[in-house]
């Protein structure tokens, strides 16, 4: 397992928030294109939809675009998201994790990223290509394996 790459960014108040804010707790961290598109919407809900369960295994939800604070807070009160939303204005945080890159058609963009990050901050889940579908569901099944696999070592 990599090491989670260290962030700072703002969440949709302005308070900056760090990788080491989570430390000691499972983190799953997603990047995502737009706030309030089609396929980001489909995927904010469904971690919306799941945010109790993946909370009650000890992880909370972050989501990571380009979209200033603003724009974060009107989509979480729109869809009454229960997680932080971080802006990566300039894509940094983005292109250390792999999610920035060539999409269809030959152009750069925001690639659908997500990763599973242990409480001692270490990757031990990525999801490519992510279906927004679901995916809440899918991450808060992967979480309880992986730490049903931790609790056995």
């Amino acid at each position: 397992m990599n090491n989670a790459t260290p962030f700072s960014l703002p969440n949709q108040d302005g308070t900056i928030m760090s990788l080491s804010d989570f430390a000691g707790h499972w983190l799953v961290l997603y990047f995502y294109p737009k706030d309030d598109t089609p396929g980001c919407t489909i995927e904010a809900c469904s971690f919306r939809d799941t945010h109790d369960e993946i909370t009650r295994l000890g992880a909370q939800v972050v989501g990571i675009s380009k979209d200033d604070a603003t724009s974060h807070d009107k989509f979480k009160a729109k869809y009454d998201l229960s997680f932080h939303l971080l802006t990566d204005a300039d894509g940094k945080t983005m292109e250390a994790y792999g999610a920035w890159g060539k999409k269809m058609f030959g152009k750069e963009g925001i690639l659908r990223k997500t990763f599973i990050i242990t409480p001692d901050g270490k990757i031990a889940k990525e999801f490519g290509r992510v279906t927004p579908e679901g995916h809440g569901h899918q991450v808060a099944e992967t979480l309880k394996e992986l730490q049903r696999a931790q609790e056995q070592k």
